[in-house]
């Protein structure tokens, strides 16, 4: 191992950025460096190059196992420079159970074994994501639950952002959390996102609205329905996080995922069958769903985005001009779909694969005599994205 890796010095030296040198100074102390070694390394060294060389060539005195964890820790935190080093990726793997499908819907986020990770993460089908660039993930996440017309208050909801601001935290992402906006105040939400000091360092961003809405819009908490004011345009999301906008997040994988109605049609037969359910509708325009009959309550959420740059994926929660519905207790089916799928199968399914998978849920969702259909919406991911939960 050392002499392999002595064969990469100069490629080493020559192309190493500051930040990943300093993530593995931080690994490799207690492991294989003392912190003397690591200060004496920092502090003579203040070239770039020269600390890179002097690491390296320290390593490589160290002997064979220390070259390997190196290696390993380069691995780790910038896959990418691991590729083009031309390094081994012979080293043992860590055993991990596998995920069994059939035992059902997971109520805990199932972990990627270092196997998998390690099987996917220089493949040039699938997106990079080094352990660095994980610890950097953030997410949005907005919630419309009480309105200014108490009528349109989103029972339910609290339900759907505890359980994705849990999923979401498990799967590595700092949560930037709003409840209760305004239009303008989403969009400003967005745009502040867009800025996150994170986002330069991260593999990926996942945006998470839930409220009432109409086709192409999220219907804001002062929204009333004799004016039909305070909306945010779904297209904004796309805008403010585009490449021209947020540069940062260029070729960065964008997941977006949208609980709202897209318009008030029945989307086909949603049929009741065993315990009792309330179920509610976020389409504002029919509050009350009065035609359903013993204890189905259902209630609506409306929107429609397009994508005009690359790297974005969405879910949304029905088909254009359809309803989608939302538990009064355990909240919206979509969340809920999703929190089982990502809990059991993120740890071997890209993100594409997960989407079918809730999609699939809906095939046999039934609440009496309505229909939801959850629905991916142009997709552009050139790669495949992984969430490696648990490294």
């Amino acid at each position: 191992m050392a002499a392999e890796l002595a064969g990469v010095r100069r490629k080493f030296v020559d192309k190493v950025s500051n930040t990943v040198l300093k993530q593995l100074l931080d690994d490799l102390v207690g492991d294989v460096l003392n912190e003397g070694e690591k200060e004496s390394i920092l502090e003579e060294n203040p070239a770039r190059a020269d600390k890179a060389r002097v690491l390296i060539d320290t390593m490589k005195k160290k002997g064979d196992a220390a070259s390997r964890k190196m290696m390993d820790h380069l691995l780790s935190n910038d896959p990418t420079l691991y590729a083009e080093l031309g390094l081994s990726t012979d080293q043992p793997d860590q055993p991990a159970p596998e995920p069994q499908m059939n035992q059902g819907w997971s109520s805990t986020l199932r972990p990627t074994t270092e196997k998998f990770w390690k099987e996917k993460v220089n493949d040039r089908n699938n997106y990079p994501a080094s352990k660095l660039s994980m610890k950097n993930r953030v997410a949005l996440l907005i919630t419309n639950i009480k309105f200014s017309d108490v009528r349109m208050n989103r029972r339910g909801a609290e339900t759907d952002e505890e359980n994705m601001e849990k999923l979401l935290t498990a799967l590595g992402y700092e949560v930037v959390k709003h409840t209760n906006l305004t239009g303008k105040a989403i969009n400003d939400a967005v745009i502040e996102f867009s800025k996150h000091q994170k986002l330069k360092e991260t593999d990926s961003v996942v945006v998470v609205i839930m409220s009432h809405g109409k086709l192409g819009t999220i219907l804001g908490v002062n929204w009333k329905k004799d004016t039909c004011e305070d909306v945010f345009p779904i297209n904004n999301i796309y805008k403010h996080l585009n490449s021209k906008n947020c540069p940062a997040l260029l070729d960065k994988p964008k997941v977006i995922i949208i609980q709202a109605c897209r318009g008030e049609d029945e989307g086909s037969a949603l049929v009741k069958d065993g315990a009792d359910m309330d179920v509610v509708s976020d389409d504002v325009s029919q509050p009350e769903l009065s035609h359903f009959t013993g204890d189905g309550n259902i209630e609506e959420d409306n929107v429609r985005c397009v994508h005009l740059e690359k790297d974005f994926t969405s879910l949304l929660s029905c088909t254009p001009d359809t309803v989608s519905y939302r538990q009064t207790t355990n909240g919206s089916f979509l969340i809920q779909y999703i929190v089982d799928v990502l809990n059991t199968c993120a740890c071997q399914d890209h993100i594409d694969e997960l989407f079918r998978k809730v999609m699939l849920r809906f095939e046999e969702f039934s609440v009496q005599t309505k229909r939801q259909m959850a629905t991916k919406d142009r997709c552009s991911l050139p790669k495949h994205f992984y969430f490696y939960p648990g490294l």
